[in-house]
């Protein structure tokens, strides 16, 4: 991605994330950007489309990191554990990104059925690796939907637990140590 590409998605992301996407305009993003509306349009053809951009690019980064972690361990628990560090860290780092994309999965128009559904596929990969967990006995039995479901949930709270405490740095460590101890750590038979 260019420098004036990256930009244009860098600044849609915060002011998406800050003000929503109804309420950002193009004229807001160009000038924020500090380019013309020609050279925003040479690399987006609208305002759907970099939220597009933006929320594919976000969950393939997130799918992408998950799945090189996950691929090599062997242990269900162990892939849990490296979710949760990873979505954690992801939360931290892009938090603008888990803001939208959290904050559109509420409605019932195109652009919150697209969040839905990557929300979705992704609960499906946690899901798939607490049902093998299940299987080989590493996880207890319990519903691997309402189980995935928890865990990303449980993740997604850090990013309230990081506004609450906002004036500080998040130490990523030790909120991964408490999921540890709250949450993850439950789930061994």
């Amino acid at each position: 991605m260019n420098k004036t590409k990256r930009k244009i998605f860098e600044t849609s992301m915060k002011l998406f994330a800050e003000k929503g996407y109804d309420a950002t305009s193009i004229e807001e993003i160009t000038a924020t950007v500090g380019v013309a509306k020609g050279t925003l349009y040479y690399h987006f053809s609208s305002k759907e489309e970099i939220f597009n951009f933006l929320i594919e690019e976000g969950v393939k980064l997130l799918k992408n990191s998950i799945a090189i972690k996950t691929d090599k361990l062997d242990n269900s628990l162990d892939k849990i554990r490296a979710i949760v560090l990873i979505q954690i860290k992801i939360l931290v780092k892009y938090e603008n990104f888990m803001t939208i994309i959290l904050s559109q999965i509420w409605g019932t128009d195109a652009r919150s059925q697209m969040c839905k559904n990557y929300v979705f596929e992704y609960i499906q990969m946690i899901e798939e690796i607490v049902k093998e967990g299940i299987k080989k006995g590493e996880i207890i039995e319990g519903d691997s939907n309402v189980i995935a479901s928890g865990i990303f949930g449980f993740t997604c709270s850090s990013l309230i637990y990081k506004m609450r405490h906002e004036n500080k740095e998040l130490d990523v460590a030790k909120l991964d140590r408490e999921i540890e101890k709250s949450f993850i750590k439950k789930l061994k038979p």
